[in-house]
């Protein structure tokens, strides 16, 4: 080895040392400073070189628990893996069309409701856990639990402060152009909960014309509740379909975000995943009517039984031309008509231009496979 090569390893050995001597005294450093009880979290990976420091907020991002993304709805990292075998709303593209017409719906009802200009829109609809969005209700809010009938089970509209105000001041006659009063840190009184009681009958009255034309349904208010606790509807694990509106009167306003489990859409699963109104699934009228029209030339051969007997095989092997076969048949009795090895029909037996002929009376039920 050269002169010149060594001194190039010595080299670069001695700057792999500094390095490493730094990277020894930032640890250091981070042990006395925070300890191993600290507020902030470090972690040290080795990439085979050196090590390197994660602190709390890298973390937190490998993890997918940085508040700003749970927050927003966009989780990452772990909880976006996690998240993934959660099942998606998009697969039901009928929701879509649902919702849409719900929005429409509520514009109408809400302004003969109020007679003030309200504005209905729809911010997003999303799939989430049900325990996860229970803990995320901001309250103090209002709970309706209402009941699909035709389909027997449950669903959540949940209706926040804002709106809770908003409505109460429009009904009894508040001024337009000013904030509605909130009053925080007290129970609804019986006239704000009857209130809302008839924004939430319309809504479910609109929502229930929503699925109407896929398939009829009644949606009736079992009962309002003020506590997240008493309102669940199904297990925490359960996935759900999300839809957030918002619901704008002049300068008042608030949301209402309807929450249906995948459960309870179970019944109508196979048409919400169409892609438009009255697809059909495996259906061709076309090629039905094609397919009735060639069955009906189809040749069928049918063999008519005259009669059976069980004789010995050495008997049979002394038949000759002209032998006479003595069958248990007689002339009273009904024959049977066999399509293959299958029995299909009965009925006498007669003659007809010096042929047998037989007239079909009944027909035979076909039996069933004990194996099937």
């Amino acid at each position: 080895m050269s002169d010149t090569a060594s001194e190039e390893l010595e080299e670069m050995s001695a700057e792999e040392k500094a390095m490493m001597e730094e990277w020894e005294s930032m640890a250091d450093e981070g042990d006395d400073g925070d300890g191993a009880g600290g507020d902030d979290l470090d972690a040290i990976l080795d990439d085979g070189g050196g090590t390197r420091i994660l602190n709390q907020d890298e973390i937190d991002s490998l993890l997918g628990f940085d508040g700003d993304d749970m927050e927003g709805g966009n989780n990452a990292g772990v909880m976006a893996l996690i998240n993934s075998a959660m099942v998606n709303y998009e697969r039901l593209p009928m929701l879509d069309i649902v919702f849409d017409r719900l929005v429409r719906l509520m514009s109408t009802s809400l302004r003969n409701l109020t007679s003030d200009n309200v504005e209905v829109s729809l911010d997003q609809v999303s799939t989430v856990r049900f325990g996860d969005y229970m803990n995320s209700i901001p309250l103090p809010a209002m709970l309706s639990v209402f009941k699909a009938e035709e389909w027997d089970d449950h669903g959540l509209l949940v209706t926040d402060s804002a709106l809770i105000y908003s409505i109460v001041d429009v009904l009894l006659g508040g001024r337009k152009g000013t904030a509605a009063v909130r009053v925080e840190g007290r129970p609804y009184t019986t006239i704000e909960s009857k209130l809302v009681e008839k924004m939430v009958g319309v809504s479910l009255a609109d929502l229930s014309s929503a699925f109407d034309p896929l398939s009829p349904v009644s949606f009736n208010l079992d009962r309002m509740e003020t506590n997240p606790r008493f309102a669940t509807i199904t297990q925490s694990g359960n996935a759900c379909v999300l839809a957030r509106l918002r619901v704008d009167m002049g300068d008042r306003g608030g949301r209402m975000e309807v929450l249906i489990p995948y459960a309870t859409l179970e019944p109508i699963r196979e048409l919400l995943l169409q892609m438009f109104m009255g697809e059909k699934f495996g259906r061709d009228s076309i090629w039905e009517s094609h397919l009735t029209e060639e069955l009906y030339k189809t040749d069928v051969q049918l063999q008519a039984i005259l009669g059976e007997t069980t004789l010995p095989l050495g008997e049979m092997l002394n038949w000759k031309v002209g032998s006479h076969i003595m069958l248990p048949t007689r002339t009273e009795d009904h024959l049977e008509l066999r399509c293959g090895h299958f029995p299909m029909f009965t009925g006498p037996v007669g003659q007809k231009q010096d042929k047998i002929a037989v007239q079909i009376d009944d027909y035979i039920e076909p039996e069933e496979d004990e194996d099937n």
